[in-house]
């Protein structure tokens, strides 16, 4: 072993060294949070994500110029990494080299990899630091805690694949029968042939120790910088919590009955672990800041700020609470005297978010923006008791009478009135059993706009002959806004009600038209002993069209109708149900015209109602119903069709407000009315 060998081993020994000094740090940062054992389960599930939207960058083509740039930097940097471990290894163990290993073409397919990947890379780079200079991208303005990192980071992979060809190049120089295997390397040493070889091969040995020191650079550099996203963002997606049916979005309980000494979370160690990765795994690229419903408007709230500030605030007061004198700042009292709430996200912040989940659906690395501003919020109901005071009667009414508007909880059935339609006590006392159960829902049972939807499902069920029931007074709150609002209490409250009632009738199929009501009971209250087959009633009405259940008129000479579909938030992005509602649509209109909003499907803007919102005014910016109501208009069709009673009340409001003859309607509407 060479003098030039032994210092490369000690080098490299220093550099290993300090790097696995520095993740064992971050990791005893992640350890100050909540322990969080939800991450463990369904691990097929959790490596398919890790396949797709981890290595095949699933997400990340959801820009459509930005996308494959970065994939193809990320693709580059996974089969570069093989050439960068045979450098390493040449450095520690003479004349090392893959070709003493692999049979010659599978050693020629892997050099000409890295040669053709290698100016893939660098092409993305010189892209990507033109468009950081030239273009000022929305998305990537403000909010930066590293404004520069990305240009340095995107010099430094740049500088890394120059002395990557250089160092090859000289080789070809210096070397006469050195095989050609990289073409394009061997081009770029085609500039060099009147450099003298004995010094051409001075250059490969200069060129190869530039090229591993700013590997290993590069690597002790990242758990100072927002690229520590590099090695955080694939045991992230694993780790992500939306694997499994039925898991996405769904809130975890509280332990209501223990000692905590705080509600929620006002710090970031009272976060899961979970939410201080999602810190450490942020890009920061404002993927999410820039689909986000409240900032779209003028809200506040920037969901990329609520993760940068997790992890300023967890690299600030985590040294103090590990014990890591090193990276200790400022005063102890000072630091431990903050918090993440206030200190670094506002109230505003938090009550601007609509928990439509668009952040969390945009995001390439999985993050769960939505998890921090839900803990934060509990924190403000159930520890300090601060919300905005308009919510006080929701909670009020929904404790009192169990639903959040103050109507008397006997009239929940009067929308039923003449119809004769049977509750489920009614059917127990017959020692009868419905097929389905029809869980209406509040807005459904009291507002007058919701209840010619309700009315319209319950006519369709009995044309269809389908045998169901209803829970008339029985039936309470789902308990959905006070769970999203911070009232943790109140929702376990009504959660447990709810279970109790459906259990003691042995219901085992649920149907209802409410998408946050079908999120509730179908994936949350399972956590109380609630195990339904919940149906939303878009996707039951499709089933029921498709079996030719429903009788409809066959209308001759109709005209042709202009619709556009508005996804729910709940029913969409929570439960993946795109294609029913449309198809309903479809099928039950003998002419119409489909036609798409600019932003649909899972990339749709929320009505603005969810996450407690349709209770809390829009002090702040443009109403985010008058930007989807607008968003609508602009297809120029003649009515709008929802699938959720909220987005109905959103969606009507603003469009009556313009005196727009743009009619809303739920697709339960549009099938009641061409009932035979």
């Amino acid at each position: 072993m060479t003098d030039s060998h032994v210092v490369f081993a000690i080098v490299l020994a220093v550099a290993l060294g300090y790097f696995s000094y520095n993740v064992q740090r971050l990791i005893g940062y992640l350890r100050i949070g909540r322990l969080d054992d939800s991450r463990w389960g369904n691990i097929p599930a959790r490596l398919w994500n890790l396949i797709r939207i981890g290595i095949f960058q699933e997400k990340i083509f959801r820009d459509s110029v930005a996308g494959p740039m970065h994939a193809a930097i990320f693709w580059g940097f996974c089969v570069l990494g093989a050439g960068t471990l045979e450098a390493i290894l040449e450095g520690v163990i003479p004349g090392f080299s893959y070709r003493d290993l692999l049979i010659d073409p599978a050693y020629r397919f892997y050099a000409l990899n890295q040669d053709l990947w290698g100016a893939l890379v660098l092409a993305a780079v010189g892209f990507a630091l033109f468009r950081r200079l030239t273009k000022r991208v929305k998305r990537l303005m403000g909010a930066e805690t590293h404004p520069n990192d990305p240009l340095l980071i995107l010099s430094w992979i740049g500088a890394l694949m120059v002395t990557m060809f250089l160092a090859g190049a000289f080789l070809y120089v210096g070397y006469a029968d050195e095989p050609l295997v990289r073409p394009l390397t061997y081009a770029v040493s085609r500039a060099f042939t009147w450099v003298n070889p004995s010094t051409a091969r001075l250059l490969a040995e200069d060129f190869w120790w530039a090229h591993v020191l700013l590997v290993l650079g590069f690597l002790n550099y990242l758990p100072f910088s927002k690229h520590l996203h590099v090695v955080a963002s694939l045991p992230n997606v694993f780790l992500s919590n939306t694997s499994g049916p039925g898991q996405v979005g769904v809130m975890q309980p509280m332990d209501l009955e223990g000692d905590a000494e705080v509600f929620g979370a006002k710090d970031v160690d009272q976060l899961s672990w979970k939410s201080l990765m999602d810190g450490f795994a942020c890009t920061e690229c404002g993927r999410c800041t820039s689909v986000c419903p409240a900032n779209l408007t003028g809200k506040p709230l920037s969901p990329r700020k609520i993760m940068i500030n997790v992890r300023e605030r967890l690299e600030q007061k985590a040294p103090f609470l590990t014990g890591d004198t090193t990276y200790q700042k400022g005063d102890r009292d000072a630091v431990m005297a903050k918090s993440l709430l206030d200190d670094f996200i506002t109230e505003e912040e938090l009550w601007s978010c609509t928990t439509c989940r668009a952040c969390v659906q945009e995001c390439p690395v999985s993050l769960d923006q939505l998890s921090v501003i839900l803990e934060l919020r509990r924190n403000l109901v159930l520890g300090e008791s601060r919300f905005p005071e308009e919510v006080m009667p929701a909670f009020e009414s929904m404790e009192q009478r169990g639903s959040p508007w103050a109507f008397d909880p006997g009239d929940r059935g009067k929308w039923a009135d003449g119809m004769n339609i049977p509750t489920m006590a009614e059917m127990a006392e017959r020692g009868e059993r419905p097929e389905v159960l029809y869980w209406v829902g509040c807005a459904g049972s009291f507002d007058d706009r919701a209840k010619k939807t309700t009315v319209a499902f319950a006519k369709i069920l009995q044309a269809a002959e389908v045998k169901f029931a209803i829970l008339g007074q029985e039936e309470k709150c789902n308990g959905d806004p006070a769970r999203r609002m911070g009232n943790e209490y109140l929702y376990q409250m009504l959660a447990k009600d709810n279970v109790e009632t459906l259990n003691k009738y042995g219901v085992r199929t649920v149907v209802t038209a409410c998408p946050h009501c079908f999120h509730q009971l179908g994936n949350e209250y399972p956590q109380f002993g609630g195990d339904y087959e919940v149906v939303h009633h878009s996707t039951y009405i499709a089933s029921l069209l498709a079996a030719g259940r429903i009788p409809i008129v066959e209308a001759l000479h109709a005209p042709v109708r202009t619709f556009t579909y508005h996804d729910s938030c709940y029913l969409g992005r929570y439960n993946g149900v795109y294609e029913a509602p449309r198809d309903v649509i479809k099928r039950a209109l003998p002419i119409v015209n489909l036609v798409e909003m600019e932003r649909s499907k899972d990339k749709g803007l929320c009505c603005g109602a969810g996450g407690g919102r349709m209770w809390m005014e829009e002090k702040t910016g443009k109403r985010i119903n008058a930007e989807r109501a607008d968003e609508a208009i602009a297809t120029g069709a003649d009515a709008i069709a929802v699938a959720c009673p909220f987005c109905m009340t959103m969606l009507n409001d603003s469009v009556t407000s313009r005196d727009s003859h743009v009619a809303v309607y739920d697709i339960a509407e549009v099938v009641a009315d061409r009932l035979a």
